[in-house]
């Protein structure tokens, strides 16, 4: 990363910086959000470090995260027992002061979006059935999850953005005040930032969550500027670059708040979604709430780059996948091994990589690795393939 880039982002993102209540019962000894941020033009104020559910132990979890200022829980029906969890944690919730995050899902294992062609009731059961194990009477936000996953092309998965039925299920229940604002993910691999412009111009959706790091996201700013300009909020998640080395640091500056300051000092983004496992995990991530990038930052940010930049496959690009003529989905694969080997989400993983059209095991008898060849960051994209499937493949 540039040093000149870095500064200029932090000089931005200071001056765009936005402040809001503070937790009333949080230990001062231990880090707590220190920054909210307003969501576009909805009335949502999120913590600029927001908890996602994908990994969530327990309901006590959610408590704990309360008690230091986290107010934003992204949550879906292909989580495990996410749901259900912050559901058992609602009882002890004084429900005004969160905000909760759902996706148009089906339990119980990912990736269960909703496809093309569901129809207006299966939106509406979809939310009700969140709303059932949450334990809850609305979500502020749903989401249309994985825009640019279930298919390449991009008229394809603009229909299931702009899905009649499923914009008359929003209607349907917003007026009945089941929801509140209604959102759009992408981490790709396919048409991300085309898709996510596509949303923010069609006046439908309050929300964008996207895949973002400072691993070279060279559209980002396009689709972030056209969101501000709309009042469209941004989201930012997958901000971990792969995560492969949480245990780095550069004199006392940790790889993930550096990680995290740099997205937030981004004036656009107004939060960051990450996956919260633990206390520990809570004592890191919360260390950069409302802080700026310090030089300490940058560096450990550069050394990580340095090690794993040609391992990461980035989030949102798929340049090499049709290099390959037996139609591998490099990223999304790529992607479920990130989630088994670094995320330690191993059965979600195995489970999401079981129901791929074509695995990877056509890459281990593959003797022109023309991916390889087609990758703009010189990524050994067919070995990477083979270490996906030899992990992620069900032993017979």
């Amino acid at each position: 990363m540039k040093r000149r880039e870095f500064l200029k982002t932090t000089v931005l993102a200071t001056a765009a910086v936005a402040t809001g209540p503070f937790p009333a019962r949080a230990n001062p000894e231990k880090p707590t959000i220190r920054q909210y941020r307003k969501l576009g033009k909805t009335e949502i104020k999120m913590s600029d470090i927001s908890f996602g559910t994908g990994k969530l132990p327990s309901p006590s979890m959610v408590l704990r995260a309360i008690d230091r200022g986290v107010n934003y829980f992204d949550t879906a029906p292909d989580y495990g027992s996410s749901e259900k969890y912050i559901g058992g944690a609602m009882k002890r919730i004084q429900r005004d002061k969160i905000y909760i995050a759902s996706k148009f899902c089906t339990p119980p294992s990912y990736p269960s979006h909703l496809p093309p062609g569901s129809r207006k009731k299966d939106y509406i059961q979809a939310v009700e059935g969140s709303l059932s194990r949450l334990k809850t009477d609305y979500l502020d936000v749903c989401f249309v999850h994985a825009i640019g996953e279930m298919s390449k092309d991009r008229d394809a998965e603009r229909k299931r953005l702009l899905d009649p039925e499923m914009l008359a299920a929003v209607e349907e229940l917003k007026k009945a005040g089941k929801m509140r604002y209604l959102a759009i993910s992408s981490h790709g691999p396919d048409n991300m930032e085309d898709l996510l412009l596509d949303a923010v111009r069609s006046d439908h959706y309050d929300v964008i969550m996207m895949a973002f790091n400072f691993m070279k996201f060279p559209r980002a700013p396009e689709v972030f500027k056209e969101a501000d300009q709309r009042g469209v909020g941004v989201v930012a998640m997958k901000t971990l670059a792969g995560a492969k080395d949480m245990s780095l640091e550069f004199k006392g500056a940790p790889f993930a708040p550096a990680a995290f300051k740099w997205v937030l000092n981004h004036p656009e983004v107004d939060g960051l979604v990450i996956t919260i496992k633990s206390v520990g995990d809570l004592d890191l991530f919360l260390r950069a709430s409302g802080e700026a990038p310090s030089a300490a930052d940058r560096r450990v940010l550069d050394q990580y780059a340095a090690r794993y930049g040609k391992l990461y496959c980035r989030t949102g690009c798929s340049s090499c996948e049709s290099a390959c003529p037996a139609g591998v989905p490099v990223a999304t694969a790529l992607r479920y091994q990130m989630y088994f080997r670094d995320y330690g989400m191993e059965k979600r993983a195995m489970q999401s990589y079981a129901a791929l059209n074509r695995d990877a095991e056509r890459c281990l008898s593959c003797e022109a690795p023309n991916c390889t060849r087609s990758c703009p960051y010189g990524l050994p994209v067919q070995a990477l393939l083979r270490a996906a499937h030899d992990d992620l493949s069900f032993a017979v």
